[in-house]
């Protein structure tokens, strides 16, 4: 169906654009993925940019959500186009999507800026695609062309040159997109020989198809990805040859090169400017590919080194480094070796699970799934859970969300991996207790339908409790609490208020074993008491018969204790 074309910039502007990007990157995602061979051979391109859109999606779909229910309307264009900014600066996955949350973060800037001129014209979309541009081109450490940037720099001068309403200048800025798109290959010897176009220009072009979409409600022709300029390229093939492999150049180097270093390392960094200042010049001398981007205190740092931990450390010295991503490329991979990837076998069976703190996240893996980590008020998208579902390279997945409010999300990523031939149950599990007991009865060695009935039973059999601090007053099932009472919830529901951690969470465990019970399992976050676990074992061990306990350490996991009772 056709898309009802925009007139103007204006918040549903920004929501419709940010809808239907991401619904255009995921349609290319497996086609951008397959392209990618610049600045490493590593196929995530694609995924990477879908995910940094579908968290700028899901940042201004909170913002109108959040006018509707205090019934205020919709937001203002200043608002949605932070919103977006925001969602893509702490969602941004890889060297395309750090560069692509610049260039939104630029148009932002230029569509929020107050002033006596409203920016919601053509004029106005001018002038942010420019920004854009520049702005992105600056966070890169050592640009290169050939790349996105020089897509995003070739939209803007198209955009320049053009008169009229939004609808035409984002025509203009995609026809010259997809014009220096076509023209990558000639500027980096790399793309040449693979006989592709560069994987992040074309996830930019496809972004831009949808700003011409928004303001015309008409979708832009296909984009070629195989470069009609090599004679080894196949229009009807997108496989990389083998040597492109032995040349991966890094995209913020100054040219081509035969290897790079072995890890990827990104985080979120509160600092000031001149911390910044200072950290990218550290990073710059530890490794390559360095990209900086965001402002007003919160960054997104990209960087490839040898050492992962003198780039985190760099982080630390310049404020308050978190959300840390560390990938090894890994031994035998293109990036270190210049070889050709071989194929890995994909397992018969795996877990994923959807974990609230780096301590669970630890125990998972040693159980042998593969762990998503939730940070508090930072639940995982679809898109990344479905990235899991794949990184588990198995014919067969059981799927943890472990929350309840995961439920829907969980669901979506499923059905979407399901559409890629992977077998995949959800198991509506609603705390990482219910999944510690769905994973200890797991035998991959039974029939998947057998196997998944057994962790289903044993999640269902565990009740769940957890220990919090109120944040604000409330009303809740057990009255009305205060800020800085201390909830004692049971399934998911507040049964009791207490005014110190250990004695709420005995009251909450003594009603938990009042029902029965063999198992008493215990997850301990950092701000939890030293003395409270034993504590609470000691109650177990004496007023419980037969009922073992099991303590955990969690981490930050958001809830100061979590119980299980099965």
């Amino acid at each position: 169906m056709a898309q009802v074309p925009q007139t103007f910039f204006d918040a549903l502007a920004v929501r419709t654009w940010c809808s239907l990007a991401l619904r255009a990157l995921g349609r290319a995602r497996e086609e951008i993925d397959a392209i990618n061979v610049y600045p490493v051979a590593d196929g995530d391109t694609g995924t990477n940019l879908y995910l940094t859109a579908e968290s700028a999606a899901a940042a201004v779909e909170a913002v109108f959500e959040a006018h509707d229910t205090h019934g205020s309307g919709k937001p203002a264009l200043a608002d949605a186009a932070r919103a977006m900014a925001h969602g893509a600066l702490i969602g941004a996955r890889g060297n395309s999507g750090t560069i692509l949350a610049q260039l939104l973060r630029g148009m932002a800037q230029v569509l929020a800026a107050e002033g006596e001129t409203a920016h919601t014209d053509g004029d106005g979309l001018r002038l942010a695609l420019r920004h854009a541009a520049d702005s992105a081109r600056q966070a890169v450490a050592h640009p290169v062309e050939g790349t996105v940037l020089t897509v995003a720099s070739a939209a803007a001068d198209a955009a320049g040159a053009a008169e009229g309403d939004c609808g035409t200048v984002a025509r203009a800025a995609y026809d010259g997109a997809r014009a220096a798109l076509a023209a990558t290959p000639r500027q980096l010897a790399v793309l040449e020989r693979a006989g592709v176009v560069d994987a992040g220009g074309r996830g930019l072009v496809a972004v831009l198809g949808a700003l011409v979409e928004t303001f015309t409600g008409e979708v832009p022709r296909a984009v070629p990805v195989v470069s009609r300029t090599s004679p080894e390229a196949s229009a009807s093939s997108l496989e990389v040859s083998a040597e492109v492999f032995a040349a991966s150049p890094e995209e913020c180097a100054d040219g081509p090169a035969t290897g790079g270093p072995a890890f990827e390392v990104i985080y979120l960094l509160e600092a000031d400017d001149t911390a910044v200042a200072r950290l990218r010049q550290r990073l710059g001398g530890l490794g390559d590919s360095l990209v900086v981007v965001g402002g007003d205190g919160l960054w997104n740092v990209h960087v490839h080194v040898d050492d992962a931990g003198a780039a985190v450390e760099a982080g630390v010295e310049a404020g308050r480094p978190y959300r840390i991503r560390v990938t090894h490329f890994g031994l035998g991979d293109v990036h270190t070796t210049g070889a050709e990837r071989p194929p890995r076998e994909r397992a018969q069976r795996a877990v994923v699970a959807v974990v609230p703190g780096e301590g669970l996240a630890g125990l998972y893996t040693e159980a042998g799934a593969t762990a998503v980590l939730a940070r508090p008020g930072e639940p995982p998208a679809s898109g990344e859970l479905v990235e899991a579902v794949r990184r588990a390279h198995a014919r067969e997945v059981v799927l943890l969300p472990n929350d309840a409010d995961l439920r829907h999300t969980a669901a979506a990523a499923a059905e979407q991996a399901r559409t890629e031939g992977i077998r995949v149950a959800l198991i509506p599990t609603r705390s990482a207790v219910q999944g510690i007991a769905a994973l200890a009865v797991h035998e991959p060695e039974r029939r998947f339908d057998e196997d998944v009935v057994q962790m289903t039973s044993a999640a269902g059999a565990t009740r769940y409790a957890e220990v919090a601090v109120a944040e604000r007053q409330s009303w809740t099932m057990a009255g009305i609490c205060q800020a800085g009472d201390v909830l004692g919830l049971i399934d998911g529901d507040v049964a009791v208020i207490g005014s110190d951690v250990t004695g709420t969470a005995e009251a909450v465990l003594d009603r938990m074993l009042s029902a029965g019970g063999e198992l008493v399992t215990l997850v301990l976050g950092d701000e939890a008491p030293e003395t409270v676990a034993d504590h609470l074992e000691a109650r177990v061990r004496e007023s419980y018969l037969a009922v073992d306990t099991v303590v955990y350490r969690g981490g930050r996991q958001g809830a100061v204790l979590l119980i299980g009772v099965e």
